[in-house]
């Protein structure tokens, strides 16, 4: 499936992407191997396949949460530039709308 010059630049436009002649040219010519590479997937009998959930065989390798050497809000504020008694203060960023 070819994706069109037009197609490339209307999603950089709902992307918010500003691109190049030439970054035009590269994504055109990737996103007609991604859908070329979908049709190829679209065109395989799949019945009796099972979707993968993991990559592997191993299951729940993740280690139990357990909570250790927690500190108390005074000390975790006590070394910080700016803080009220509750939070830290950070400085106000980005921009205004």
């Amino acid at each position: 499936m070819e994706i069109t010059r037009e197609q490339i630049k209307h999603l950089a436009h709902l992307s918010r992407l500003e691109l190049s002649e030439a970054e035009l040219d590269a994504m055109q010519g990737d996103m007609t191997k991604i859908l070329g590479f979908v049709a190829k997937i679209e065109s395989l009998d799949l019945d009796g396949v099972e979707p993968l959930t993991q990559m592997s065989k191993s299951v729940d390798v993740m280690r139990e949460d357990e909570v250790a050497n927690m500190i108390s809000k005074e000390d975790a504020l006590k070394n910080a530039p700016d803080a009220n008694s509750d939070y830290f203060r950070v400085p106000k960023f980005g921009k205004k709308v």
